[in-house]
């Protein structure tokens, strides 16, 4: 892929001909500070489609889970907290590169991340499934994480600031 072909608004990463970077939009939103989940609409389906355990999808549905996110620009820390089950999932990362994590069904991921007018695109790929999540802001108080499995299916995580 050639800078020309590639996302609108990426700049092509020095020294990589085919690897692209977003930049930060003019206006993109800010998602620092600390965010407590508050409601989710079609979870339970949507952990079913990417091979999550029952018992890993009913403590899904009953804990509480915070993200505390740092952003400065397009660099991003994030960490999930999820009431009673240890220390969470960290991720550190530049909007528009890919980073790794563990899913909740315990396989390793590939995650590429993108700036789009919404807010930020993660696509997460592991060997058995893929999925989407953009992350956006409804306004300064309220956060969703809109997300579609590898069957189609749509559930959304609605989170509220709390600091």
């Amino acid at each position: 892929m050639s800078a020309d072909d590639s996302v609108p608004g990426s700049v092509p990463i020095p020294g990589s001909p085919e690897r692209t970077r977003s930049a930060s939009p003019p206006g993109s939103p800010n998602f620092s500070g600390k965010w407590r989940l508050k409601e989710s609409e079609n979870f339970d389906p949507f952990m079913v489609d990417c091979n999550v355990g029952y018992l890993k999808r009913t403590a899904a549905g009953i804990v509480s889970s915070e993200h505390h996110i740092e952003q400065e620009g397009e660099h991003m820390k994030v960490v999930v907290k999820a009431a009673g089950l240890g220390s969470g999932k960290h991720q550190e990362y530049d909007v528009g590169g890919t980073f790794s994590e563990v899913e909740i069904n315990g396989e390793s991921a590939e995650v590429d991340t993108t700036w789009v007018d919404e807010g930020i695109r993660e696509l997460h790929r592991t060997e058995s499934f893929e999925y989407l999540l953009v992350r956006q802001l409804v306004d300064d108080d309220t956060m969703v994480l809109n997300l579609e499995s590898p069957k189609g299916t749509e559930a959304k995580r609605i989170y509220k600031r709390i600091e």
